[in-house]
């Protein structure tokens, strides 16, 4: 929210630029960059009613945090996050397994080696054999595994970061979207005010002409301006009927849906903080810096990861059940212990770690441009609120001399 009473704070902050769309890129800079298309869409709740519905500047704020396609789908990114630490943490928990089966054979004791008298028949059977047995295995020493663990964690910290990032960008883009519907409704009575006018002009000129005041040249400049007039009021009413559709579209309502704006605005003060301080807060508290922050880490853990498919890992496997033939019934069981020495793999660790160390190098370089747009982020914003507000008494003190 603090960002949004800054936003309105300087309220002709317009957001121009590019930001990509990419599935590891967290919703960026608010003060620079242009939203991803994904936040100016939205899931639309509710049915259509044929009253306008009343709408305020937070009314439309709390809808898009409910609905906007971008929330959402940040929502999902986080879900699918947490799935893949669980997925990584079986590497590290027990598996346990349940087997039941049936067997009837035959078996030729000869084949297998055994020296039987004479006289004993070496085929025996055919029997049936009844095995219910239950199998665990547990890792005890796996370092890839327990990298595979630390990164999904810190994909999992990236993801949250991700979702406050989006959750913030969406409050920015429904109060711009609110905003700009405002200034299309100022610019629609403007017009309207202008033609008015417009018109009162041409009806005294031809009360003028009538009564031999003024030449005729002067109606005709009168109704020329008044059909310019018209064409401005046309203009402006479809640009206001289209920021309306265009808010609706952000904040979820239904298709068909009218609404009335509250031209009321919260008065936000603007905040007495310096330059200096300003940046340091951004660089710890913006979400999305914090989540390049976190997916730098879990790409160092990645590497790490990779690194020790070359390196031993032990393995206890152990089942017991109960051996079930003809005529005999008895618990058996087996316990196992096994090390697993990496010894030749043909170069596919060598192409992870690399892949790896690529991926990692990226992160970095995202990370360090980041932190360089939130300088200029933050020098801009600052810009903004004095260039605006010295606007902003202009337009006032221009204001009062026409009253």
């Amino acid at each position: 929210m603090r960002r949004v009473l800054r936003y309105l704070a300087g309220v002709g902050i317009v957001v121009t630029g590019a930001l990509p769309v990419h599935a590891q890129t967290a919703p960026g800079a608010w003060s620079t960059r242009q939203p991803a298309p994904m936040f100016l869409g939205s899931v639309p709740s509710g049915q259509a009613t044929q009253e306008p519905l009343p709408l305020s500047i937070l009314d439309a704020i709390n809808r898009a945090l409910d609905n906007n396609l971008g929330v959402l789908l940040s929502g999902d990114a986080r879900g699918r996050a947490e799935g893949a630490r669980w997925r990584a943490m079986g590497g590290l928990l027990p598996t346990v397994s349940g087997r039941v089966a049936e067997t009837r054979q035959v078996i030729d004791l000869a084949a297998y080696g055994f020296p039987l008298p004479d006289g004993i028949p070496p085929i025996v059977g055919p029997f049936n054999l009844f095995d219910a047995r239950v199998g665990i295995t547990q890792p005890i020493v796996d370092l890839r595994a327990m990298n595979d663990v630390r990164a999904e964690r810190h994909n999992v910290a990236a993801a949250g970061h991700t979702y406050q990032s989006a959750r913030e960008l969406v409050v920015l883009v429904a109060a711009n979207a609110y905003l700009q519907a405002l200034a299309a409704a100022a610019r629609l009575d403007a017009a309207q005010a202008q033609l008015r006018s417009a018109q009162a002009l041409f009806n005294q000129a031809t009360d003028l002409k009538q009564n031999g005041l003024v030449a005729g040249i002067d109606v005709l400049r009168a109704d020329v301006a008044l059909s310019t007039e018209k064409q401005r009021v046309t203009a402006a009413a479809n640009d206001f009927d289209k920021s309306r559709l265009q808010l609706g579209r952000v904040i979820g309502l239904p298709p068909g849906q009218d609404i009335r704006l509250m031209s009321e605005l919260p008065t936000v003060p603007v905040p007495e903080i310096a330059f200096g301080d300003a940046l340091e807060r951004a660089y710890k508290s913006r979400p999305d810096y914090q989540a390049a922050l976190e997916r730098v880490k879990a790409a160092e853990a990645t590497r790490a990861a990779a690194a020790g498919d070359n390196l031993p890992s032990l393995v206890v496997n152990a089942d017991y059940g109960e051996l079930v033939a003809p005529g005999n019934s008895h618990a058996t069981y087996a316990i196992t212990g096994a090390v697993h020495i990496p010894i030749f793999q043909a170069g596919r660790t060598r192409g992870r770690v690399i892949e790896a160390e690529m991926d990692l190098k990226s992160r970095r370089a995202e990370a360090d441009d980041l932190r360089s747009a939130i300088y200029y982020d933050v020098k801009t914003a600052f810009m903004d609120l004095q260039a605006h507000g010295e606007q902003l008494q202009v337009a006032t003190r221009e204001r009062e001399v026409a009253d």
